[in-house]
């Protein structure tokens, strides 16, 4: 395991650290307690002809002791357990900044106030606390960027709110924590924070619509994009509105992964994932068309061109 994955990069992933080492010491001590005494009997009563070890029945004391401390342990925890949810969740809740939605399996980002959609990476702008509705539009998944925050369910026909945020630019893993099915190991995401200046500039460029080719492969590629049935699933802004049943292409060429963190994003990878899916990502939702050698050529010289 790399240990920069449990490197807390915001305020929220600082308090979960701390709650999880102060019970870890706890029950650290209890098992070195007991581990102990264990060793201890065993090797002070370890011949079978000694005498019984000494009774201890109706010792008030010990009672009293073994009694109170396990309720002190509790309450220990149970008091920074509070103090640690109160800590990441005790902020006025207003519109959210963004909405991401769990698919089997990938995740779909919305920008609400710009009206822009991503896939699988989300941008946000560093050491600024992000609101993020969390949703699901099929079965239970779970948000969830370690480093960042904490978990957060996504569930069907419900709306979930947490923050999100990061005191420096950077990239951070994120994935689903709640199996989901075939392909829930393969349900990952980014979290990319930037600057602000950064991120402004992309979240500008991500709600233009989509470049349109006029000649060569790409333009032909756009024309048997609208023939075949990508365009029934995948919505490319300026060219074909769609409910996203699959990821928004509109501008595909500028992320890093394909198909939920499977693969990279290069133009050899997104052949191969055109060409056979299912060889790609198994289990995934989206079908082989068995498309001829030029239909993947002029298809993915379009998809490279949505920047």
């Amino acid at each position: 395991m790399d240990l920069r994955s449990l490197t807390p990069a915001s305020p929220e992933a600082g308090h979960i650290l701390w709650l999880w080492n102060a019970a870890m010491w706890v029950c650290g001590g209890i098992m070195a307690v007991v581990t102990a005494a264990l060793i201890y009997n065993v090797i002070r009563f370890r011949s079978r002809g000694g005498a019984d070890p000494p009774q201890n029945t109706g010792n008030k004391t010990l009672e009293i002791a073994w009694t109170v401390v396990p309720l002190l342990l509790v309450g220990f925890l149970f008091g920074v357990s509070v103090s640690t949810t109160a800590a990441i969740y005790n902020r006025p809740q207003t519109t959210p900044d963004v909405i991401v939605t769990g698919h089997q399996w990938w995740w779909e980002i919305h920008y609400p106030g710009v009206n822009a959609y991503a896939a699988n990476e989300l941008h946000i702008p560093a050491r600024r606390d992000i609101l993020v509705d969390v949703e699901s539009a099929d079965v239970i998944h779970d948000f969830w960027a370690p480093r960042l925050g904490p978990k957060m369910d996504a569930i069907p026909g419900r709306r979930n709110l947490t923050w999100i945020r990061a005191d420096s630019p950077g990239d951070y893993q994120g994935f689903c924590a709640e199996f989901c099915g075939a392909e829930h190991a393969w349900m990952l995401f980014h979290v990319i924070a930037q600057t602000k200046s950064d991120y402004d500039a992309w979240l500008a460029q991500q709600a233009q619509p989509a470049f349109q080719p006029a000649t060569g492969d790409a333009a032909r590629g756009a024309i048997r994009f609208r023939q075949l049935t990508c365009a029934n699933c995948h919505n490319i802004k300026g060219t074909n509105p769609q409910n996203q049943f699959a990821p928004d292409l509109t501008h595909v060429a500028s992320r890093k992964m394909l198909a939920g963190g499977r693969v990279e994003n290069t133009p050899d990878k997104l052949r191969d994932w055109l060409r056979e899916p299912n060889i790609v990502k198994p289990g995934c939702e989206m079908p082989n068309l068995h498309l001829s050698d030029q239909d993947l050529t002029t298809l993915t010289a379009y998809l490279e061109s949505l920047k």
